[in-house]
């Protein structure tokens, strides 16, 4: 849960790759796609991945599907097809979609004060806070002047109300940062307000029930078994690609005053993100489960149909949910940063496809994004967490190898 503020580096390679060392992937790519399985193997001989998954999907279908090395990061039990992991802030994009598709359907206006809905909200001057500011970490509350504790921020009601009795730290819709905990709160709260269910019951009934998909907020104590556990893991000190921190963004971080730290240290001691209780817990920025399979057909969904499943965005939520909505130096990240209504859009600080990708990385290496124009979804997930939140060197080498292939 505390994402280091490493996160923003740039991947340095070293003057000399070695020859990747064996690894069993498994799984399938089609015809002319098997440039990726080839990223994916050198992400575990070269970047030290231990265990992950990547799909890609094209017009609906998929073309890559592969799963290689342990499902935990401390074990050497096989990752399967159906492993899943904790994506982290990825989970962001799914709860965007959510409030996208109450949008869409009617029951929420962006440009309506947050207050409309959630009357208790409005306090410490926050009566003015829009939708649309919330979406896109404009509200001026990526930190509580009280950390929360695990059982706090797991506990239905408490993280809501937390946040509205929060005074912004700037005036809502003026500026833009991450808000990497409280938006757990603030869109959990919102959907609440909205259907009567939580955030991750209506993900459950309305995006992961339709679409077939392993993922989940809030995971039933049942399928604990399908989860890997997760936990820090570092590249090989030479070979393949290593990440150079920004000092300014290391530095924001090591300040426990500044806004970086309390924005990460919103939940204070961390949390065990491999313990049940914190899978069954519903923190919609944080703590999502998923297969990459799910990841990818999910955002395969937004974009255009999808097999034996609907299309989920209909062509203006699509383009709304691509349109910039915050864009330029980050209070909480510090380096520029872009996001629409609840993705993150395209850019140096978090590369996806193309001009038009949209989708959201997570801490340790997890991503997932969506390009209208090219039809391509993409999900990757690992247990091996390094020190990244928007940027990790193996996702964006899997990500170039989808560009190669396209541009082929």
């Amino acid at each position: 849960m505390n994402d280091t503020a490493e996160a923003t580096g740039h991947p340095v390679p070293d003057e000399q790759d070695p020859a990747p060392e064996p690894v069993a992937v498994h799984g399938t790519v089609a015809p002319g796609y098997e440039p990726v399985r080839d990223a994916f193997a050198r992400n575990f001989a070269q970047l030290g991945d231990r265990g992950a998954a990547v799909t890609v999907h094209r017009h609906g279908s998929p073309v890559v599907d592969l799963w290689a090395g342990a499902r935990d990061h401390d074990s050497t039990a096989p990752w399967e097809r159906g492993t899943a992991q904790v994506v982290h802030s990825v989970t962001k994009g799914v709860s965007a979609a959510a409030l996208l598709l109450l949008h869409q359907r009617g029951r929420l206006d962006l440009d309506a004060p947050v207050s409309t809905y959630w009357p208790e909200y409005a306090a410490e001057g926050k009566e003015r806070t829009l939708v649309r500011h919330l979406l896109a970490h404009r509200a001026g509350v990526p930190v509580l002047d009280r950390p929360l504790t695990p059982d706090e921020a797991g506990r239905p009601g408490t993280g809501a109300a937390a946040v509205a009795a929060q005074a912004p730290v700037w005036e809502p819709g003026t500026e833009h940062g991450y808000h990497a905990q409280t938006y757990s709160w603030l869109t959990g709260e919102l959907v609440r307000r909205v259907t009567g269910v939580s955030l991750g019951r209506y993900v459950a009934e309305e995006i992961a029930g339709p679409l077939g998909l392993d993922l989940w907020i809030g995971l039933p104590p049942a399928r604990n078994d399908r989860v890997g556990r997760s936990g820090p893991v570092s590249a090989p000190e030479r070979g393949g690609l290593r990440l150079r921190p920004r000092r300014n963004v290391q530095d924001a971080y090591g300040d426990p005053a500044s806004l970086t730290r309390r924005a990460f240290d919103a939940i204070d001691p961390p949390v065990d993100e491999n313990s049940p209780a914190y899978h069954a817990a519903e923190l919609p920025g944080a703590n999502g489960i998923a297969t990459a399979y799910a990841l990818s057909r999910f955002y395969a969904s937004l974009i255009g149909a999808v097999e034996q499943g609907p299309r989920l965005f209909a062509p203006a939520t699509l383009a709304l949910a691509r349109t910039v909505e915050s864009e330029g130096a980050d209070r909480v990240l510090v380096v520029p940063t872009r996001f629409g209504p609840g993705f993150m859009l395209h850019g140096a600080a978090s590369p996806l496809l193309a001009e038009g990708s949209f989708g959201h990385p997570g801490r340790g290496g997890s991503l997932g994004f969506a390009d209208p124009e090219s039809g391509v979804a993409f999900g990757y997930v690992t247990n091996g967490l390094q020190k990244t939140v928007t940027n990790d060197p193996r996702a964006q080498a899997l990500v170039r190898a989808v560009r190669g292939v396209l541009q082929g």
